[in-house]
């Protein structure tokens, strides 16, 4: 607790001052402390005083976040998890050693994940050359492509200003508050791009819920989209066409690896965009917290899906309108996780699923209810979340619909603000130890364990069976 309560931030402070061009008698003087005093900060000989941090933010408008190591949780996490991989069996690096890397140099900690990545894929395509080279460079190819775009987005902690305000523009010229949505959104489509909005029949559409035809001026949206789908799918194409320049040059910031990433991250802004229209920030905001966070009510209100509305509640990182820091996951029935992204603490592994122990798996069993828990991580921190079975369009008799789940949380200090934890004890709760997933967990004598922890020797007793298969010691 000691730890958390110093604020040792000598390193960052020092980059902080360099990237200002200021020397250490100025940033005192702008400070109103002693060069003497900066100078013990910078070497972590003093502790960061919530006053002249204070002092900071108003001297030079900053986000207190950086310095107190609230944005870097995520670093911090992947650095230890690739520390507890068997490259490293031996070492013990404890996670506030992680931490400690991260705040003395954020880029070297960056520079060891990269370092790692590299010595994964050329082990990965070392054991796999003599099987299939090609197919083996293709998927880390595929690898890197979703994973830069992911890495870019939650650098931006999913927040989008500039896409957000031409959103909220839009929301408001085309009248969706009080107009419906769908005829607004064909309106504008027909009137400004000439375009016109035709649903069509899944024969004609057997594999595409959305087509746009350039050269017979036409968006072709499959009939089994449901109502939300198809004003999501008018909202992306407005936003592909009015502001592709404003995407491409947030897609030029985020210099990707090539085309294929540049695409996907493309797609990913102009589907922020979309929902942006559709649940304008500063409105959706006021209404969640009236409805203390009701997902269903607020797809009511906004005629989005459940999806489509807990992944907006991710996006909500303005600076003075933040709302609750989310964390949010979709996974089939398989347990593949497909979309992934945390606003707070909650750290997902880039490989593996999520824990069977999670009951976001159990929620395939309970179509159309929302069901919460309480979950604990292994280093003690604490969520709340719900979850909750959809398909993302209707289905046939002979192809029906996808079943995917989706994954709501939070930390549970936020607990209270939420509708769902009106019935839970939230004076003595009990939480259910988790995971992020097998190969990354540490509990021993889990049940549910499907695979054996990538950094643990295991144990095997030819006289007894136990519960897990996978045994191993707690410490070591």
């Amino acid at each position: 607790m000691a730890r958390q309560e110093k604020l040792l931030i000598g390193p960052r402070l020092r980059r902080f001052r360099q990237a200002l061009g200021l020397t250490q008698v100025r940033m005192a003087e702008d400070l109103e402390i002693s060069t003497s005093y900066l100078n013990l900060i910078e070497r972590n000989q003093r502790a960061m005083s919530a006053k002249v941090l204070m002092r900071m933010a108003q001297v030079y408008d900053f986000d207190i976040a950086q310095f107190t190591g609230a944005g870097d949780a995520h670093l911090v996490a992947e650095v230890y998890d690739v520390l507890r991989a068997p490259l490293f069996k031996g070492e013990s690096i404890s996670k506030n050693e992680a931490e400690d890397l991260v705040a003395a140099s954020p880029n070297a900690a960056r520079a060891l994940l990269k370092v790692y990545a590299k010595h994964r894929d050329n082990q990965r395509r070392g054991t796999n050359l003599a099987v299939d080279r090609d197919r083996v460079e293709l998927l880390e190819q595929s690898a890197e492509v979703v994973e830069s775009v992911r890495r870019f987005i939650h650098a931006q902690r999913n927040y989008f200003p500039v896409l957000d305000e031409a959103a909220e523009d839009l929301s408001a010229e085309l009248g969706l508050l009080k107009s419906e949505p769908h005829a607004a959104l064909t309106k504008r489509l027909k009137e400004k791009h000439d375009l016109t909005v035709r649903i069509v029949p899944i024969d004609v559409m057997p594999q595409m819920l959305r087509y746009f035809d350039r050269h017979a001026k036409r968006i072709n949206l499959s009939e089994l989209l449901r109502q939300s789908g198809r004003r999501f799918q008018l909202a992306f194409q407005i936003g592909m066409l009015e502001q592709r320049e404003l995407i491409d040059r947030i897609v030029k910031s985020a210099k990707l690896p090539g085309p294929e990433a540049e695409g996907l991250c493309r797609t990913s802004l102009a589907n922020y965009f979309a929902a942006a229209t559709l649940m304008p920030y500063r409105r959706f905001l006021r209404e969640a917290e009236d409805c203390k966070y009701d997902v269903d009510l607020l797809g009511h209100r906004f005629g989005t899906s459940f999806e489509q509305t807990a992944h907006r509640l991710t996006t909500l990182q303005k600076p003075d309108a933040r709302g609750i820091p989310f964390f949010f996951v979709r996974i089939d029935v398989a347990g593949n996780v497909s979309k992934r992204f945390s606003a707070g603490r909650f750290h997902f592994s880039q490989f593996g699923g999520a824990c069977p122990l999670w009951n976001i798996h159990e929620c395939f069993q309970t179509p159309g209810k929302t069901i919460s828990q309480m979950i604990q991580m292994p280093d003690e921190t604490t969520y709340f979340s719900i979850a909750r079975m959809i398909s993302r369009s209707d289905g046939t008799y002979n192809a029906p619909a996808q079943k995917l789940a989706i994954g709501l949380g939070c930390d549970i200090a936020y607990a209270p603000r939420l509708i769902y934890a009106q019935t839970f004890n939230m004076v003595s709760p009990q939480p259910t130890p988790i995971g992020i997933n097998c190969y990354l967990c540490e509990r021993p004598h889990c049940r549910q364990r499907a695979h054996a922890p990538l950094n643990k020797t295991l144990n095997f007793d030819e006289r007894a069976r136990n519960m897990s298969l996978f045994s191993f010691e707690a410490e070591g």
